[in-house]
C-alpha cells in the first residue's frame, strides 16, 4: 500500500496558512474546521507545518499567550515530508521515529495532499479487514473432499 491509496479514499481538501498571519488566525481555521494541522505555505512553496503541538508550545513559551504571535513564529519549519509513491511501511516509520502526528505529501514542489497518523492507522485496519475476509471466503469455499492443510 503506497500513501496515493490513502489520498485517493480521503480525498483533496486541503487547509494552509501563510507564515506572517497571526497565529489567532490560523487558530480561528484550525477550530472552524475541526482539524489538527495546516500546512505553511508562502509563494506557492511548502515552509512548514502547523499542529496543536506546536501550539501548545507557543503558549507554554508566552506564559499562556497567543497575543501577536505569528504562523512562522510558532511553525515547524522542518516538517517531515512523504511522496505519493512512498510505501505505508515507511510512512509509519518515519511518523514514530519523529513522533508527526501529520506529514505533508509532496509531488517534487506541489503539494499533494496531508496525511494524518490516524489516517495510516485506519488505511491499516482496512488492508488487515479486507484480508481477513478474503482468507474467511477462501476457507469456506474450501473444496468437499480435500482438508486443509495442518499447519507446522
Amino acid at each position: 500500500m503506497k500513501v496515493s491509496d490513502i489520498l485517493r479514499v480521503k480525498g483533496g481538501t486541503l487547509f494552509t496558512a501563510h507564515p506572517d498571519e497571526p497565529l489567532s488566525r490560523a487558530l480561528d481555521l484550525m477550530a472552524e474546521k475541526d482539524i489538527g494541522s495546516l500546512v505553511v505555505m508562502e509563494h506557492g512553496d511548502l515552509v512548514g507545518m502547523l499542529t496543536f503541538r506546536e501550539v501548545i508550545q507557543t503558549l507554554v513559551k508566552n506564559g499562556g499567550v497567543i497575543g501577536t504571535t505569528i504562523v512562522r513564529t510558532a511553525m515547524d519549519d522542518a516538517p517531515l515530508t512523504c511522496t505519493m509513491e512512498t510505501d505505508m511501511d515507511e510512512v509509519r516509520r518515519m511518523m514514530l521515529d519523529r513522533h508527526a502526528r501529520y506529514m505533508p505529501v509532496m509531488d517534487m514542489r506541489m503539494l499533494m495532499g496531508v496525511i494524518s497518523f490516524y489516517d495510516v492507522a485506519r488505511a491499516v485496519v482496512d488492508s488487515q479487514n479486507f484480508e481477513n475476509q478474503m482468507l474467511k471466503a477462501y476457507i469456506r469455499d474450501w473444496p468437499e473432499g480435500e482438508a486443509p492443510a495442518a499447519p507446522n
